[in-house]
This record gives structure tokens, C-alpha cells and sequence, in this order.
């Protein structure tokens, strides 16, 4: 099993030759990493191959033939390490080896890369071999590669890969209606030890990895728990369905540039997206076509679907306005103008008002004629701070304990995230409620409302950050805010998204992973 090309020395041979070669090879940063303490749950007998992989991952660059040495010696010493070759096998100058266990690596890829799965498999408990199940492997023959969760492993998985605090905690209180307050919270805060554990997750339900662009735009179909689509910056749309088993149903191709922002209509029939390529094109999801492209001066930035009337569509553009478009003749109704690009919109339950975000990080309200599609502009809500950020997430909820009634969030590219309530009888007038500032972004990287899942809880929201992580904070508690977090993506974290059971969450990275996330059932 052996490579003859390498000659392993193992401790306590009498060659005082081989000995002296193996003293003057020593890396002291190799067994400052080994002498390092061990964490209190893991098993000794992994602890060396753990940190001399560890320590060969920091490197950047060729490895030496000399950490082919030391995994094969571990190998050897502690004897039938399966995952010790997933990592192994994956180093580019290594040599092949011929071990049975190379066959098992798939199954711990994630998007090419296998050092999150790896990571779940040296931080095992003791217990493992007595809980271990089956792992199910990979479908190379699906372009949309996936990944079951088992549901025995998933309170193992939990705290060892995401990180997710299942402990309970004491309902707060709700916030009088006048209450307001900011805080300024960092994406790399620590969770609390006691968290929310309506927002714990047991794994993976399963990965999309084709896409070799970063992925702008995430959403699940309107109403749907299956249908999910997501854009790209190559211009490509792709359609997927997420139960079991998950595959990809379409790649809708057309825009030549990236896709900022697209929409489902109400019997997901149809998709419509906007683009950098300055088109709007609408899509038929049951035929896979593009039914239409309407021509645009601009980049066409966002988009929505009329919630009563779907042959209405809004589309916000780097030129400064909203327009109105007639989805069956693609004839242009109306516009109205603003002082900067507009980049983010979203539309109340009844369609009559229409919340949007500029690239100065103003708020908008337009109200919009159901029936003629006629836009005039109510109110406005400027940013009090002295950097203008553009608005990179819009979302409008029917309801709020927090603000007793409908609520805005918004969140911006400087890392403000904002939670506003909305006057319905004032023409929706916009009234600040709570912020956090979080870390700036370099994307346009996405938040969104997490399910209200209790009425005596917080106000919760989900984001994405640079750190490649997928953060939970609860806008009721300033000081901690900071609840949850998600790992697993190699890449800045960009959308989110939530199904329409709400039991899925869907999170799209820079890389091109598209990874749904499956939340632990706390009923």
C-alpha cells in the first residue's frame, strides 16, 4: 500500500543515518501546531492528523514531499483513518495512492471542495461508530449535485460544522410601539451560548454547485416550498426543485450580463428578470422559453410583479426610475423619477404602494393606481449617516409584534440594517424603529425576514456577509444580536431566501454554491 518513492522512517529505528535525516527535515511550526491542547470533545487518537492538516491547509502554495511523509506515518501509526486520503488525495503534487478508501471521498464534497465535510469528520464524537449510518453518495450524473441530510447525525452536526446554539432562552418582552434604538454589531460576534432555537439547523438538505458565477438573486416560487431559481452574473437563470430527490428543471439563458434581480408571478407560471445587459425578459418556467425582452437605456437593477394586478411590472433602472411596464404587450404605462439609481424595490400585500431603495441610501414610497398603473411618490426617508450606501435589500412584512402591524427592512451595502413600520392609513410613511450596524460589504449582499415563528419572540433576520457566513440577529436585543450563524459556504455568502414552509433556507455564494439549508423542527 506503500509509495516506493517515499521511505518512511517510522520512530525507534537503530539507522542512526535515517535518523539524523528525519532530525534535520523537522518543521518547528509542524510540531508547535501538534503540542498545541486538544479541544475536550475530540478523540486523541485523530488529534495529530487533524492539526498536521490543519497546518499543511494554512500553507499557501506546493506542499513538500515531506508532509506526504508525516500523513502516511499517522496513517500507519493510528491505523484505519478513513478521511485522512479525502484530504490527501485532493493536494495537487501528492501522489496517487491506491487505497480502497479514496472511494468514499465523494461523498464528503461540497462544491469541490472537501474540507467543511472533513472538518464534521475529525471533530466526531467518541461515539461515532456506534451511531454512524450510511452516508448517501453524490448523483455525478445530476447537474444539480446534492446532498441528504441523515437525521440520526444531525444534533452532532449542529454545533460541530454550523454552529448553532439549540439552548433555550426566556421570551423578551415586546417593545412599546414608540420604541427605537440602534446598536452596532460585528459579522464576527460570537453567537449567544444561549440562543434562539427556533432558528437551529440540522444540515444540509441539499447543495446546487453548477453554476460557475456568482450567484446575485436567490427566491423560492411564490407560495411554493419547492420551487427554488436563482440568477447569476454570467446571465444565466436556473430553475430548481428542492425535494427529494433535488435537481435542476431548467437554465433559462439569454441576458448577456449579470441578473440583478428577478420575480415569480403569482402561479409561478411565469419569471421575469432584469439585467446589467439593460433587458427585461420574461420567461415561461413550463417551457423553459423566454416569452419576451424589453428594451431599456439603462441597467435594469430590480424588479416585481404587481401582487393583484401580474400584468403589471415594476422595474427600478441605473437611470434614475421606476417604470411600469404591461406584462402581455411589454408596452411601457407609466414612470417616476428619483434622485439616484434605484436598486432595490419591493410592494405592499395590496399593491396600491411601492417601496424602493436609491443608490444613496434613501427610502421611497410610491403609491401606484391598481388598475392604470399610474406612479406618483408619497414619502421619503433619508439616511442620517454621512457615507451614502447604496440599498441593497427592500422587503415589505404584512406583519410585526415588534411595530404591532406592517414593517419595512432594509438593509445597505454599508452595513446598515434598518427596521422600519409602515403607516398604511399615511400613504405608507415610513417610522424607524430599531438598526444595527453591521460590517460594510464589498457585494451587494442580501438580507431578509426570518418566519415569525412565535408571538412572544423577537424580530429576527437573516444575512448574508463577506466572512462566507450566513448570520442570524434579533433586532429586539441590540447589545447580542447576533443569535445563529451558518457554515459551509467557501466564498462571501450573497442571497438568502426562505420557502414557503418556511422550513428551508436557501443561501448563495460568490463562488456559485447555492446550499439549502434544512431547519431543525423545535415544535
Amino acid at each position: 500500500m506503500a509509495d516506493p518513492s517515499v521511505n518512511i522512517n517510522l520512530p525507534g529505528a537503530n539507522d542512526q543515518k535515517s535518523e539524523n535525516n528525519e532530525k534535520r527535515s523537522l518543521d518547528p511550526e509542524l510540531f508547535s501546531c501538534l503540542l498545541q491542547p486538544s479541544p475536550p470533545d475530540s478523540d486523541p487518537s485523530y488529534l495529530g492528523i487533524r492539526r498536521l492538516l490543519l497546518h499543511q491547509k494554512a500553507k499557501s502554495g506546493v506542499l513538500s514531499r515531506k508532509a506526504c511523509f508525516y500523513a502516511r506515518y499517522f496513517y500507519f501509526c493510528v491505523g484505519g483513518v478513513e478521511g485522512v486520503w479525502a484530504v490527501i488525495m485532493r493536494l495537487p503534487t501528492l501522489y496517487p495512492t491506491s487505497y480502497s478508501d479514496a472511494g468514499r471521498v465523494k461523498d464528503w464534497r461540497c462544491n469541490g471542495k472537501s474540507y467543511v465535510a472533513y472538518r464534521n469528520f475529525i471533530n466526531r464524537p467518541r461515539n461515532w461508530d456506534s451511531v454512524q449510518t450510511p452516508s448517501h453518495p453524490s448523483t455525478p450524473g445530476d447537474s444539480g449535485r446534492w446532498i441528504t441530510s441523515p437525521p440520526p447525525l444531525s444534533h452532532i452536526f449542529d454545533t460541530s460544522s454550523w454552529s448553532i446554539s439549540r439552548d433555550l432562552r426566556s421570551p423578551s418582552r415586546a417593545l412599546s410601539h414608540s420604541t427605537s434604538f440602534s446598536s452596532n454589531a460585528s459579522d464576527i460576534e460570537r453567537p449567544r451560548k444561549k440562543g434562539e432555537p427556533a432558528y437551529s439547523f440540522v444540515g444540509m438538505h441539499c447543495i446546487f454547485d453548477q453554476c460557475k458565477a456568482m450567484v446575485t438573486v436567490i427566491k423560492f416560487g411564490h407560495m411554493s416550498s419547492d420551487l427554488l431559481a436563482y440568477g447569476a452574473s454570467d446571465g444565466s437563470l436556473t430553475v430548481c426543485a428542492v425535494s427529494t430527490p433535488p435537481s435542476v428543471l431548467m437554465q433559462l439563458t439569454g441576458h448577456s450580463k449579470d441578473v440583478t434581480d428577478f420575480d415569480f408571478s403569482a402561479n409561478n407560471q411565469y419569471i421575469a428578470s432584469s439585467s446589467v445587459d439593460k433587458t427585461v425578459r420574461v420567461w415561461d418556467t413550463s417551457k423553459g422559453l423566454c416569452m419576451r425582452v424589453i428594451y431599456g437605456t439603462s441597467s435594469q437593477l430590480c424588479i416585481r410583479f404587481h401582487p393583484v394586478n401580474n400584468n403589471f411590472l415594476s422595474v427600478g433602472n441605473s437611470n434614475k426610475e421606476i417604470t411600469v411596464f404591461n406584462f402581455s404587450t411589454g408596452r411601457k404605462i407609466n414612470k417616476s423619477n428619483f434622485d439616484s439609481e434605484v436598486t432595490a424595490m419591493d410592494h405592499d400585500h395590496t399593491g396600491q404602494l411601492i417601496f424602493c431603495g436609491d443608490a444613496l441610501g434613501c427610502v421611497y414610497t410610491v403609491t401606484m393606481i391598481s388598475h392604470t398603473g399610474v406612479l406618483s411618490r408619497s414619502h421619503r426617508y433619508r439616511s442620517s449617516g454621512k457615507q451614502k450606501s447604496p440599498v441593497t435589500t427592500i422587503q415589505y412584512r404584512t406583519f410585526s409584534l415588534l411595530a404591532n402591524g406592517p414593517v419595512l427592512l432594509t438593509f445597505s451595502r454599508d452595513g446598515s440594517l434598518s427596521f422600519f413600520s409602515v403607516s398604511l392609513e399615511i400613504q405608507g410613511y415610513l417610522t424607524l424603529r430599531c438598526a444595527l450596524k453591521l460590517s460594510a460589504r464589498l457585494h451587494s449582499i442580501r438580507a431578509s425576514f426570518c418566519p415569525l415563528l412565535s408571538l412572544q419572540k423577537g424580530e429576527y433576520i437573516v444575512a448574508g456577509s463577506e466572512d462566507n457566513n450566513v448570520y442570524f440577529y434579533d433586532l429586539t436585543r441590540p447589545r447580542h444580536a447576533c443569535v445563529n450563524k451558518l457554515q459551509g459556504h467557501g466564498y462571501p455568502a450573497i442571497g438568502v431566501a426562505w420557502n414557503h414552509g418556511e422550513n428551508l433556507l436557501a443561501s448563495s455564494d460568490f463562488g456559485g454554491t447555492v446550499i439549502v439549508w434544512k431547519r431543525a423542527n423545535t415544535s
